[in-house]
């Protein structure tokens, strides 16, 4: 059985990632293709549940070392799941990954490897697709939400760290400046099913990143 396919949308907020990955999700179902969309921080869990009080209520203080092991402890909580899921054929489409983690955190001034290694040993995405402004005066817009981190200047400060992974092997960049919804459907579509293909030729386990 050939394995599923991981993919990762990350982005900067209001990039479209849950819109996309929602629609993503759908066209996999038309088109049969058994899949699960996780989220993260995923905030059911018990160690979810933690980072959604610390998310929503800036009364929760936290240091930044201990707010940032909790989202990598997150990822770890579902990483026996996406392994299962990917070993049964199904394909998983992640919001959010490691790579925010790690942008956000750096992005509050740790270091940018300390903010890596404790995520090493995780399944490893076959692609990552982030989503991004090409013109940087989309990114410090107003009309962010209302929580932690969605603060213009801050976002801002993000996009920087996550620059750094834009030479990953499996990284791909999306511009989506004055791109409607469909037209960036497409171009995730594409990309899909570029790797679905590869996969088909040959029976592959899944890498962890390192």
């Amino acid at each position: 059985m050939t394995r599923g396919v991981l993919i990762a949308i990350e982005g900067l907020d209001r990039t479209g990632k849950t819109t996309q990955t929602s629609r993503l999700l759908e066209r996999l179902d038309k088109h049969g293709v058994d899949a699960t969309l996780i989220k993260f921080p995923e905030r059911t869990t018990p160690i979810g549940k933690i980072i959604n009080s610390y998310l929503t209520d800036k009364a929760f203080e936290l240091s930044d070392q201990s707010a940032h092991l909790l989202f990598s402890a997150n990822r770890w909580e579902l990483a026996e799941k996406i392994r299962n899921l990917l070993e049964s054929g199904r394909t998983v489409v992640l919001d959010r990954y490691v790579y925010s983690g790690v942008a956000y955190s750096s992005a509050k001034g740790l270091p940018f490897d300390w903010c890596l290694s404790p995520d090493i040993g995780l399944p490893k995405p076959d692609i990552v697709l982030f989503m991004k402004f090409e013109h940087e005066e989309n990114v410090t817009r107003e009309g962010f939400g209302e929580e932690r981190y969605e603060v213009a200047e801050f976002q801002q400060k993000v996009r920087t760290q996550f620059e750094k992974f834009q030479n990953e092997d499996n990284w791909k960049t999306i511009y989506v400046d004055n791109k409607s919804i469909e037209e960036v459907g497409e171009i995730i579509w594409a990309e899909y099913e570029a790797i679905a293909s590869r996969e088909r030729k040959a029976l592959q386990k899944f890498t962890k990143l390192e």
